[in-house]
């Protein structure tokens, strides 16, 4: 079977899943996984377990928390009958103490008897709703990753974690922009609506043409940038953490749930 990305994205959940999981699509999620929650991951021993959810908790914008896994069991038995936090993910970075060591698409090797992941939603669901909408979203269009900036918005602290809140952004059609806030805002597992729009350097991002991660997007004739909390906050506050390691995906490459991205959590993540 073809596993490119073209092919993929109109292809079931189960044909997507297994070219994952086998390793025959090692590319991003933007655009997979039709009316499915994306998510974020953290995966970390449990000594510091208790202490990331607390993160997680007070900073519910960045870090809308779906799913944490028992100790030791790489099975996410909350987010789907079959998934394997090892193999269902196509990209992982690996953190030692603090640095990214290496980047690997299967982490069976690597699973330990007392690592606990995490799952957090992902701005990739809501964009599902934003082209049923009529938005064009160029980096989905283009095959490329959702350009991801570490902004000046502090974190609240838990513990060894703190730092940054990483945002990303879609240049939106000025005369939209209010329309896109209220859809994105109807997904808080997704991140809800947008920290920020308009000038990056109002949230200390430079030159939005070179992001931190993720691919350069331009910003057209007419379009604003708009800057949504992501999922990558954790990774800027695990690499402050230090510790002897930790393993995320890659960004932009995301763990595709059986959760429906319909799915509510209580208005406070809004």
């Amino acid at each position: 079977m073809n596993n490119d990305y073209q092919t993929l994205k109109n292809n079931s959940i189960d044909v997507q899943r297994d070219a994952i999981r086998s390793g025959a699509y090692q590319g991003h999620t933007a655009g997979l996984g039709q009316g499915l929650l994306q998510a974020n991951l953290a995966i970390m021993p449990q000594e510091y377990a208790l202490d990331f959810m607390r993160f997680c908790q007070r900073n519910p914008k960045p870090c809308p928390l779906t799913g944490v896994s028992d100790t030791g069991n790489p099975m996410m038995h909350t987010l789907g009958a079959d998934i394997d936090i090892r193999s269902d993910v196509p990209a992982f970075n690996v953190y030692r103490d603090g640095v990214l060591a290496e980047e690997v698409a299967d982490i069976s090797a690597l699973w330990q008897d007392d690592f606990v992941a995490f799952a957090l939603g992902c701005s990739f669901t809501f964009e599902h709703a934003l082209q049923r909408a009529g938005l064009n979203l160029w980096h989905i269009e283009q095959n490329a990753t959702v350009p991801m900036f570490r902004s000046s918005i502090a974190t609240t602290p838990a513990g060894v974690f703190s730092g940054p809140t990483v945002v990303s952004m879609r240049a939106v059609p000025e005369a939209r922009v209010a329309e896109v806030a209220e859809i994105s805002r109807r997904y808080p597992l997704a991140h809800g609506a947008p920290l920020h729009w308009g000038d990056p350097a109002e949230i200390g991002i430079e030159d939005i043409a070179r992001p931190d991660w993720g691919d350069p997007a331009p910003v057209g004739a007419g379009e604003v940038p708009v800057f949504w909390a992501c999922g990558v906050t954790p990774q800027a506050a695990l690499e402050t953490a230090r510790l002897p390691i930790c393993i995320t995906h890659k960004p932009g490459y995301m763990l595709i749930t059986d959760v429906s991205e319909s799915a509510e959590i209580p208005d406070y993540r809004t």
